[in-house]
């Protein structure tokens, strides 16, 4: 059983940064492809980045490409979103997730999946 716990979220300007962090407990992330998702009130979740367990692999929605980057320290048995450029319809709470196969946008094919981390994006 793998427990995720998404920390890094907060009030920011629009133009600004972030870096939100998925911490591993449990059991090391290191065999497990990592997902990063967001919900905007009334929204559907949508996946924003995923890494592979490598993490030579990494994908992105079209919307941050550019902006948004995942990565992955397995000694600190954390996962990463860095998140640049932030705009107003970035605002959400994000999600990590996580699957013993390889990376894929589809939410129902993460196994785990933590409990969320506000964003909030101040124009």
């Amino acid at each position: 059983q793998v427990q995720l716990v998404e920390s890094g979220g907060g009030l920011v300007q629009a133009g600004g940064s972030l870096r939100l962090s998925c911490a591993a407990s449990g059991r090391t992330l290191r065999g497990y492809a990592v997902g990063w998702f967001r919900q905007a009130p009334g929204k559907e979740r949508e996946v924003v980045a995923a890494i592979s367990t490598s993490g030579i692999i990494t994908s992105y929605a079209d919307s941050v490409k550019g902006r948004f980057t995942i990565s992955r320290d397995h000694a600190k048995n954390t996962v990463y979103l860095q998140i640049n450029s932030l705009k107003p319809e970035d605002a959400a709470v994000y999600y990590c997730a996580a699957r013993t196969s390889g990376i894929t946008a589809v939410a129902s094919q993460y196994d785990y999946w933590g409990q969320g981390t506000q964003v909030t994006v101040s124009s």
